[in-house]
């Protein structure tokens, strides 16, 4: 129920678009915006495209807005979570801090069909190497999780060794625990830089986990 109040919520926000033209993407906005189409075939065997551009820029502050195009015009924008009526279903566009985590096609029967990333953005990269050599992307793909697994078990020992020294805390209860593991500053910024790049990959490939992606963030 909370499900289908929150999507027909996302539904409401949607604002209809100024018709502009759908801009092509830049190598340089590989860090900076996210670009997807879903192609469709309408009764009469002819083809609809729509594309999802998203822009980063406003990730940390909550604002972030995804613009519908359709056939190359804006068709309609939201802010993410977003949910837009499309031929045949819907399109789900949610943000992460590392990108986007979700941007699929939901059809009226609930088949869930992944957007394809435009080939020039970052996203699109990933996926060419996904499909060029498969096993360097599982590797990559594997190495992820083992890091982000690694900045969650340093970040779960680090918080209980504070809380357990604060004064009338759960010392009294539990006792004091001291972390196996004592990382110089430079090693936490290390371990940092490596848990947010994980993140980011996992992200290319729209992967999230709440605890081990969320914890990264």
């Amino acid at each position: 129920m909370f499900k289908d109040l929150r999507h027909r919520r996302a539904v409401q926000r949607v604002k209809p678009g100024d018709g502009r033209a759908l801009k092509p993407f830049r190598w340089w906005q590989m860090l900076s915006r996210a670009l997807f189409y879903l192609r469709l075939k309408n009764d009469d065997g002819r083809q609809t495209v729509y594309a999802v551009d998203v822009r980063h820029q406003n990730q940390s502050s909550g604002k972030v807005i995804a613009h519908l195009y359709l056939d190359g015009r804006h068709h309609a924008e939201s802010k993410v979570p977003a949910v837009f009526p499309v031929q045949g279903g819907t399109v789900e566009v949610r943000a992460s801090n590392f990108g986007l985590k979700r941007c699929h096609y939901v059809t009226t029967e609930r088949a869930e069909h992944q957007l394809i990333p435009d080939p020039a953005s970052a996203e699109g990269r990933r996926a060419r190497l996904n499909r060029s050599h498969p096993a360097l992307s599982r590797r990559l793909g594997l190495l992820s999780v083992i890091v982000l697994a690694i900045g969650l078990v340093l970040l779960i020992l680090q918080l209980a060794e504070q809380v357990t020294r604060a004064p009338e805390g759960v010392a009294q209860y539990v006792g004091t625990l001291t972390s196996p593991i004592d990382l110089p500053a430079w090693g936490n910024t290390v371990v940092g830089l490596c848990t947010v790049a994980a993140s980011t990959e996992r992200a290319l490939r729209l992967r999230y986990h709440w605890l081990l992606d969320g914890g990264a963030g």
